[in-house]
């Protein structure tokens, strides 16, 4: 250690230090996972609306959330993923008589609905324009909410269509999530506002509404409307108390836009107010910004209609495909024209998830295929090849000169650390833990991206600067090119990026 001006402490590491953290990294199959104790938490995310498809204003919640919850997971948290879908409100008594009237046989054979955009379009125009029937979709609102058996029966296939489409983004996202929406939490609600009432914490405003005021903010929120329903203040203080008291959360996080933070700052100043925290409970909300178009203005169609989550992932593939056929033309590949496919969904798909989880959530981007799908700089692509360069390295010294990775970790064989580019290279890979520690702090994934982009920068200018194969130091090298794809592999895990070996 040494002092320098103005106010440093300069370390010097020893090589001898760094090979033996990157020989435990070798021995256990896996880097060093900081130690935590252990706890529930809850991750509230993607939270689609029923009857609608999701669109690219889901796409942020949805990965975020799930590399959220996977960081979460990794250092062996309790994780209950929520999806907090629209599944209640005003605009299904609409929806269900717009099903009656268009599918009268709806009980005997389940609507064809594929396109829930469209549906609820037309079900909200004929709404608009026909008084009729705006007068018996507020009837069947009134039913729905007293338990009719027709309203709920078509309500539940409206669910059930939604679910099924919300799935199939799910399943290419490689998305894991509970469906815990709003309707769950209807029987809830009484209760909580009685427990306010008992406090002495409920105002009665203009109308009759039952409203709860919190420090800092003029506007309440309103536990019961003037009419007597239930809005979103009421279910999701109702969601907090379950949440807090049922699930036994010690932390909850909410990932939403942004501009819903002060409503959760609320709904949490509230819960602090009434007495559910105290045991050190945390809850947080992190908002995060708009995606755009090359504009500056929300992401939309050429027709101004915001683009469907399934239309820009479908997108995403298709440009990676032609990518990958070209390189196959031009002979920069030996990818079979069959695996093209499952290849560039790996790819376009992380793609898209990098692109937005590399940058801090709370800000704008503006959302561009052609730099999510660059070969070089920060993106997905560039990290997969980086990685796959390295398995590239590990097949050859197999294939070309004998040396079997698999006996090179059985043997014990010991990684030596001397060229300044393999100690730069190591030195990353032990910053690891500290990364995790970082981005458990704030759960923002760019902590990870911004390792693991270094960690490729790192390990490219050590395979430029030394050479691997037939090198007196080829055995150690292959040790240190297996660490880094270790590394690798684990940061794609905990950003929901599959793993390819050809590109």
């Amino acid at each position: 250690l040494a002092v320098q001006k103005p106010p440093f402490i300069v370390c010097k590491i020893a090589p001898a230090f760094l090979q033996k953290r990157v020989q435990a990294v070798l021995s256990s199959g896996e880097l060093p996972r900081p130690s935590v104790t252990p706890m529930q938490c809850v991750v509230d995310f993607s939270s689609p609306n029923i009857a609608k498809e999701m669109h690219v204003g889901h796409l942020r919640s949805t990965i975020i959330g799930e590399s959220v919850c996977r960081i979460l997971e990794f250092v062996g948290h309790s994780v209950e993923r929520l999806n907090h879908v629209g599944d209640w409100g005003t605009q299904f008594g609409m929806l269900i008589q717009y099903l009656k009237e268009e599918y009268p046989d709806f009980s005997k054979s389940m609507p064809n609905i594929t396109d829930l955009t469209a549906f609820y379009k037309a079900a909200k125009q004929r709404f608009d324009e026909n008084a009729e029937f705006k007068k018996t979709s507020q009837l069947n609102v009134v039913k729905l909410q007293a338990g009719d058996a027709e309203c709920m029966a078509i309500w539940n296939i409206l669910c059930d269509v939604s679910r099924q489409e919300f799935q199939k983004v799910y399943d290419r996202l490689d998305i894991t999530v509970k469906e815990c929406g709003e309707s769950f939490y209807n029987d809830k609600i009484a209760a909580v506002i009685d427990e306010f009432d008992k406090a002495g914490r409920i105002r009665i405003e203009e109308g009759g509404a039952k409203c709860v005021f919190v420090n800092k903010f003029k506007v309440p929120l309103m536990l019961q409307k003037s009419d007597g329903g239930y809005g979103y203040d009421s279910t999701d203080m109702a969601a907090l108390k379950h949440r807090l008291q049922t699930i036994g959360a010690k932390r909850i996080i909410v990932i939403t836009d942004f501009s819903q933070g002060d409503h959760f700052k609320m709904c949490y100043s509230a819960a602090h107010d009434i007495g559910w925290i105290g045991g050190g409970q945390k809850l947080e909300h992190i908002g995060f910004g708009t995606v755009q178009g090359e504009d500056g203005k929300r992401f939309k169609t050429r027709s101004g209609d915001t683009v469907r989550l399934v239309d820009l992932l479908d997108e995403a593939v298709g440009r990676m495909e032609s990518l990958l056929r070209e390189r196959i033309s031009e002979g920069k590949t030996s990818i079979a024209q069959d695996d093209v496919h499952e290849i560039a969904e790996a790819c376009g798909y992380g793609a898209v998830k990098y692109f937005d989880l590399r940058r801090n959530p709370t800000t704008n981007y503006k959302f561009s295929y052609d730099a999510m799908l660059d070969t070089k700089g920060n993106t997905a692509i560039y990290l997969l090849y980086a990685r796959v360069r390295l398995e590239s390295i590990i097949a050859k010294a197999r294939a070309e000169c004998g040396i079997k990775l698999e006996e090179l970790l059985k043997s014990g064989e010991e990684v030596s650390i001397v060229h300044p580019s393999e100690q730069a290279l190591a030195l990353q890979l032990m910053q690891f833990t500290d990364i995790i520690e970082q981005t458990l702090d704030d759960l923002y994934p760019y902590h990870v991206c911004d390792y693991v982009y270094n960690l490729a920068i790192a390990a490219s200018d050590f395979v430029t600067q030394c050479r691997v194969l037939n090198s007196d130091e080829m055995k150690s090298r292959l040790l240190l090119c297996h660490a880094t794809t270790l590394a690798m592999k684990q940061c794609f895990d905990l950003l929901g990026i599959r793993h390819v070996m050809r590109i």
